[in-house]
């Protein structure tokens, strides 16, 4: 069985992480290379870094932050903003991520999803969805509609039909984020991760909404292989845990995530 991992979140908005409520209200928390380094003295298993105004500023992810944060960490790094292109995924690699994550590009060019699986491989080629609930409808049957741009523009696409679409054009994992459940310490949106968990047979990722140890075993329970996790860490929202603290609490309870190493 694989184990099953903790993957911390930054949001970098102007060099900066930050923390948002629902994708509003971001916060500052503080350098990304700082806190990337922290993090990984503490043995969290990976990192996503989303650049998330990027795509709307119509530009490349920020390549010098990435290249700050990889060269604090040796745990898989993901980069994800403004990858519209091979180019652009050539230079986060460059910068040493380990993996690409696409959102809204995906949505407009589901082709960018096929080219870059095929030319780095699916296991580097993360698609990820933002969705809300919006009732089931013919067109939307889950319930869950899929949003892009920040979940500032609704596609009409349900999503559950648009993860299995991306797995089938390349995705060598999924990331589930709600919209709904986003910042709120509230857990994770267990109707959508169970659904697309069930729906795929690649590894699927929680997140949105996790503020405690049952929260991110609720996620595994539902089906995610992996969970991300940042309000707990460091949200100025909520109290923060460590991660060994976090670890050994999910450890007690029987989860199957990597153990400390001493």
């Amino acid at each position: 069985m694989l184990t099953n991992r903790l993957v911390a979140c930054f949001d970098v908005k102007e060099g900066r992480v930050t923390k948002a409520l629902q994708f509003e209200d971001n916060i500052d928390v503080g350098d990304p290379a700082q806190l990337a380094g922290r993090l990984y003295q503490e043995q969290i298993d990976e990192i996503v870094f989303y650049d998330i105004m990027a795509s709307a500023e119509k530009r490349r992810a920020d390549i010098a932050t990435v290249a700050e944060v990889a060269k604090n960490i040796f745990v898989p790094l993901t980069v994800g903003g403004g990858i519209r292109s091979l180019d652009d995924m050539h230079a986060v690699l460059a910068a040493g991520a380990e993996k690409i994550s696409i959102d809204s590009m995906a949505v407009r060019d589901p082709a960018l999803i096929t080219r870059g699986a095929s030319e780095f491989g699916v296991q580097c080629i993360v698609v990820s969805l933002q969705a809300k609930w919006v009732g089931r409808s013919a067109e939307i049957p889950s319930g869950y509609e899929v949003a892009i741009d920040g979940a500032r523009v609704f596609t009409g696409m349900d999503a559950i039909e648009w993860a299995r679409r991306a797995e089938g054009l390349g995705a060598g994992e999924i990331v589930v984020n709600s919209i709904d459940r986003d910042g709120t310490g509230r857990g994770y949106e267990l109707d959508l991760t169970g659904q697309i968990a069930r729906a795929v047979t690649v590894p699927v990722i929680a997140s949105g909404g996790a503020g405690t140890a049952q929260h991110i075993m609720d996620g595994f329970d539902a089906g995610a292989s992996a969970a991300i996790i940042s309000s707990m860490l460091y949200s100025p929202r909520n109290r923060n845990v460590s991660v060994p603290e976090l670890k050994a609490e999910l450890l007690a309870a029987g989860a199957n995530v990597r153990p400390l190493v001493v």
